[in-house]
């Protein structure tokens, strides 16, 4: 396999690497690149994304990350996820992985890679009909798709680094869409939409709110968002809501909690930083601490 060289855009770190914590000191270890979805997968798959790195002897890189409530199809040679994973190298192979409810970690060491698909949240819905049944388990892809997952992985290997490297899994994914229900796909873009305001417009903050974006009853909402995105649209706020507070502070500038917290949809500062302080495991004021003085 050869690999192709590729030029590489410069990156908005803050949309491209959603949930990635500490994004900066990743960058000096790994290359990072997103690449741009088909029309058949649009409202679907929000990117598809490659990783590949190289580490001296004896190093290695840990990566935590508060994932976005999203699916990834995968492909490549990366250690499982957890803080003490088996010794590599690891093997060539396809794998998906479910909604995280937790902060995931994954340690680098020697040389790797990896390919994958990034769903919207509630777009893996429109492939399987329990996506709730998934969370937090990586599976090997056969378990869930008709995928030939050794196969897949081969053709992806084979292709040299670029965007070329993911249409073997978009392709797979638009020959399974075909064959699904095409009311089960509208809904699973139906919720995706829905996730997206929540994501985007910091003013929703309720699940009455998003029901009314959507035309449906709160109740209903609900059973479309954890069939669909595995979740609760409670859960899909909150954890937006923790995703940017930790993007405004991973560069280590001061922040005025209070206010952010006000933005940010919450009663008061104390609840921003029990919320943080439970999912993270550390305040917002000792991770801002710990990202200073960070490439």
């Amino acid at each position: 396999m050869t690999e192709e060289p590729t030029s590489r855009p410069e990156l908005d770190v803050t949309e491209h690497t959603r949930g990635i914590l500490a994004p900066g000191r990743m960058f000096t270890v790994v290359d990072f690149d997103r690449y741009p979805v088909p029309p058949e997968l649009d409202g679907l798959i929000d990117w598809f994304w490659s990783v590949r790195w190289d580490l001296p002897a004896g190093a290695r890189h840990r990566q935590p990350v508060l994932a976005t409530p999203a699916v990834n199809v995968s492909v490549g040679v990366t250690p499982p996820p957890g803080d003490d994973p088996p010794p590599g190298p690891y093997s060539l192979d396809s794998y998906l992985n479910g909604v995280t409810t937790d902060v995931t970690v994954r340690h680098l060491s020697g040389s790797g890679w990896n390919v994958a698909a990034k769903t919207t949240t509630g777009g893996f819905g429109a492939w399987v009909d329990d996506v709730q049944a998934l969370n937090d388990r990586q599976l090997p892809m056969s378990e869930v798709l008709a995928i030939d997952q050794r196969d897949l992985a081969l053709r992806v290997a084979n292709i040299g680094f670029g965007a070329g490297r993911a249409v073997p899994i978009a392709e797979e994914l638009v020959r399974l869409l075909d064959t699904r229900p095409p009311a089960r796909v509208a809904r699973a873009r139906e919720v995706a939409a829905v996730a997206s305001a929540a994501e985007h417009d910091r003013t929703i903050r309720t699940v009455d709110q998003l029901a009314r974006l959507g035309g449906i009853t709160p109740r209903t909402l609900q059973r479309m968002f954890v069939s669909c995105a595995g979740v609760s649209p409670t859960w899909v706020i909150r954890r937006f809501r923790l995703i940017e507070a930790a993007e405004r502070v991973r560069d280590g500038q001061s922040t005025d909690w209070a206010a952010l917290a006000v933005d940010l949809g919450y009663a008061d500062q104390a609840h921003l930083t029990r919320d943080f302080t439970a999912t993270l495991g550390m305040s917002p004021g000792a991770y801002a601490a710990g990202n200073r003085d960070r490439p």
